[in-house]
């Protein structure tokens, strides 16, 4: 060593450099977040990281740029940690199957999944037959449900011989004419599909079967479903509701005890004469 350097020991502590801070890792976070030049397959892969902060999604959720992709909406919403006020107000703004999507993605908070199922059965009436159809079909058990009870469609409501708008071919828009039979067949097939939906649940059917709004066709379709039918408090609802035949209702009855029978036929909607026709059976 030269007699012109010095050791590092020999440096006096004024004249020693600050070594630079190095950001922290949530700091970058929310740097690149907030990066106005974000691209769609970077904010993917940040919401695919299952540590990402609240505070990263919000700035996330911010950025214009960011939110110019579909792609990124949706996986701000089903992120579990996005706070509520930041999903629920982005799922108003899906389409329908991506709602459903968003519903059932295993992170999703319960809760937002709820407040995302309750914007997806407000539009139910909106949507067209074949959409209701796949909802019925792959949707959660609570939009199964709702068609079970949804009994008409923007395209069926409607009187028996009246034109409505039909397709579109060259340019010109071709009437078509829909009778009651048609559209009674179009609402009983959603129907028989949402009761197929391996996310309803028992509890399900029971709420929907006693709702005020049950049609008939709900509470004969479960009243005969192979899966339904023969479980006891889906029959003890079905004796509860408006529309049960006598013949299904005489079935039911005959494996319920008497005395829950009675409680049963004291709450329930069914006509009078069938009523008393269980009890004499019952009781004679």
């Amino acid at each position: 060593m030269s007699d012109n350097e010095l050791s590092k020991d020999e440096i006096p502590e004024d004249e020693t450099e600050p070594p630079s801070a190095t950001p922290t890792a949530p700091a970058i976070l929310l740097r690149t977040a907030a990066d106005p030049a974000l691209t769609e397959d970077l904010a993917l892969a940040l919401l695919k990281r299952a540590d990402l902060s609240p505070e990263v999604i919000e700035q996330l959720a911010k950025n214009a740029q960011a939110l110019k992709s579909r792609k990124v909406k949706i996986a701000l919403a089903s992120h579990p940690h996005t706070p509520r006020h930041v999903s629920v107000p982005l799922a108003r703004q899906f389409y329908t199957f991506d709602l459903m999507k968003v519903a059932l993605s295993p992170n999703v908070p319960a809760d937002v999944k709820i407040a995302v199922d309750d914007v997806l059965i407000s539009r139910l009436k909106a949507v067209t037959v074949g959409e209701r159809l796949t909802l019925a079909r792959r949707a959660s058990g609570r939009v199964a449900a709702a068609l079970l009870l949804d009994v008409e469609t923007r395209d069926d409501t409607i009187i028996t011989g009246k034109i409505r708008v039909g397709k579109i071919k060259d340019g010109k828009i071709i009437a078509a004419k829909i009778n009651h039979a048609e559209a009674v067949a179009r609402r009983t097939r959603v129907m028989q599909t949402a009761l197929e939906n391996p996310r309803l649940t028992e509890g399900l059917v029971i709420n929907s079967v006693l709702r005020p709004t049950a049609s008939a066709a709900l509470v004969q379709a479960v009243a005969r479903h192979a899966k339904w039918s023969p479980r006891r408090e889906i029959r003890a609802a079905l004796l509860r509701s408006a529309h049960l035949s006598l013949a299904r209702a005489l079935e039911f009855s005959r494996e319920i005890p008497a005395s829950r029978l009675q409680e049963l036929l004291a709450s329930s909607r069914l006509p009078t004469k069938i009523k008393d026709q269980l009890l004499r059976e019952r009781f004679a």
